[in-house]
């Protein structure tokens, strides 16, 4: 009787951990597909200038002297 209970525990153990692959295996098969990237609502369309803060170290240093 023990020994129906063990192959009972493997075959139940068997079955979950090919369930867990599966599901995993399925996950990355999604995740990886090769989908065009969306590009953000605000961002700026290729030629459009662009306002930035230049916070380099020399430019710092320059604005704490004056």
């Amino acid at each position: 009787m023990n020994g129906w209970f063990a192959a009972l525990y493997f075959l139940f153990f068997a079955v979950i951990a090919g369930g867990a692959f599966a599901m995993m295996w399925g996950n990355i098969r999604y995740t990886s597909w090769d989908k065009p990237a969306k590009r953000h609502p605000e961002a700026p369309q290729p030629g459009e200038e662009v306002l930035y803060a230049n916070l380099s170290r020399e430019k710092l240093e320059e604005l704490y002297q004056k």
